[in-house]
C-alpha cells in the first residue's frame, strides 16, 4: 500500500549572522499509512518542531531545506507551487502548534477564528459557515460548544483553548494532522484527555497523526510507531510497543531511563529517582564527524567516533542506526 506521507532525504539547516548555514536535520526518512500515529520523540533542540514546519515548508526565513523529498498524497511538497501549498496547509494537512495562547488570537472569539478557517479553503454561505463551526464545536465540546463559541481565548482553560486549535486544524477534513507539543502546558489529566480525543479523532476520521513530544511516556498506549530523533538524526524508530520494552540504540534506552518512576514500574522495570542523561547535545555549528550520540554513549566503540552509522533493520519496520547492529 503506497503511504499518505513518505519523507526521504531530508536535509534542514539555519543560516546564522554570519551567513553560515548550520545542519539541523540530516537525512531524515520515515513513512506515515492512512490512519496511522506516528509520535516523534526527543530532548529539546533535536529537531523535532524543525521536522514538522519543514513538512508543510513553514521554516523561518533564515531556515533552508536543502535536499530531500516529502511526498504527500502522491506529491512532493517540496516543489508545490504556492497555490498548492495554500490549499495543502489546513486543507489536506492540519497543524496544531505548540501553545495555544500565542497560536489564538487574543480578541477574535473563538468560533470566529474556526469558521475564518473554513472559509479560507471553502466557498460556503454565511449560514452554511455557521451551521458546520457550530457542529464541529459541538463535537469537541458536548456539553459547552455554545458558550465556547461566543468566548475569547483568555476565558477558557488551557485544555479548552487546546481543543479549539484542534478545532480548526481538523475544519477542513484534512487526512493528516500534525501535532507539535499538543500537551506540553496542560496538567496530568487534561494531557491524557487531549491524547484520548486524538484517538476518537482517528477512529472517526480516519486521520493519520504525527505527534511530536520530548516524553515518550504519553504515547506509550496511542501511537503505533515511535521515531527517536537526536541532533537532527533519526536514531531509532519501531513499532512503540517494541521501541518501548527493548529499545535497541543507545539514545532510546538513556531517555526510556529518565521517565518518571511510575511509567517505568509500568514497563516492568523500577527506578528509585529520576534519571539524567550525561553530557550535554552536541553543538551542530561544528560539523563535528562520527555518530553525533558518541560522546554521551555509554557503549561507544573507536569507529563512532568518525563513521556515522546508517539505519539497519532489527525487526519488521524497526530500523536503528547504530554500529553495534551491522547491516
Amino acid at each position: 500500500m503506497t503511504p499518505l506521507l513518505e519523507v526521504q532525504g531530508l536535509h534542514v539547516a539555519y543560516a546564522d549572522r554570519m551567513g553560515e548555514f548550520c545542519p539541523a536535520l540530516a537525512g531524515v526518512s520515515f513513512d506515515l499509512g492512512s490512519g496511522e500515529i506516528l509520535a516523534i520523540v526527543g530532548e529539546s533542540g533535536s529537531g523535532k518542531s524543525t521536522l514538522a514546519a519543514a513538512l508543510l515548508r513553514l521554516l523561518p526565513s533564515n531556515g533552508k531545506i536543502q535536499q530531500g523529498t516529502v511526498l504527500f498524497e502522491g506529491k512532493n511538497l517540496l516543489d508545490a507551487s504556492p497555490q498548492d501549498l495554500r490549499r495543502i496547509r489546513g486543507g489536506r494537512i492540519g497543524l496544531i502548534f505548540q501553545e495555544p495562547s500565542s497560536s489564538l488570537h487574543p480578541t477574535m472569539r473563538v468560533g470566529q477564528q474556526v469558521s475564518d478557517v473554513l472559509a479560507a479553503h471553502e466557498s460556503l454561505g454565511r449560514r452554511t459557515l455557521s451551521e458546520r463551526t457550530n457542529q464541529l464545536l459541538a463535537t469537541l465540546f458536548p456539553a459547552d460548544a455554545a458558550r465556547i463559541s461566543v468566548s475569547y481565548p483568555h476565558e477558557l482553560s488551557g485544555g479548552q483553548r487546546q481543543r479549539v486549535l484542534i478545532a480548526q486544524a481538523i475544519t477542513c477534513g484534512p487526512s493528516l494532522l500534525i501535532a507539535d507539543e499538543p500537551t506540553a502546558s496542560l496538567d496530568p489529566t487534561t494531557q491524557q484527555e487531549i491524547l484520548q480525543l486524538f484517538e476518537t479523532l482517528r477512529q472517526n476520521l480516519g486521520l493519520a497523526i504525527i505527534l511530536i513530544t520530548h516524553n515518550p511516556a504519553l504515547l506509550a498506549s496511542l501511537a503505533d510507531r515511535l521515531l527517536v530523533l537526536y541532533a537532527g538524526r533519526v536514531a531509532e524508530i519501531g513499532p512503540t510497543a517494541q521501541v518501548l520494552a527493548a529499545p535497541k540504540h543507545p539514545y532510546t534506552a538513556a531517555l526510556l531511563r529518565c521517565l518518571p518512576s511510575d511509567f517505568a514500574k509500568s514497563q516492568g522495570t523500577r527506578k528509585a529517582k529520576l534519571q539524567v542523561i550525561p553530557g550535554d547535545a552536541p553543538d551542530l555549528s561544528l560539523h563535528a564527524q562520527g555518530c553525533r550520540f558518541e560522546p554521551r554513549c555509554a557503549v561507544r566503540m573507536e569507529m563512532c567516533k568518525s563513521d556515522e552509522p546508517e539505519a539497519v533493520a532489527v525487526g519488521e519496520r524497526h530500523e536503528v542506526s547504530c554500529f553495534k547492529f551491522p547491516g
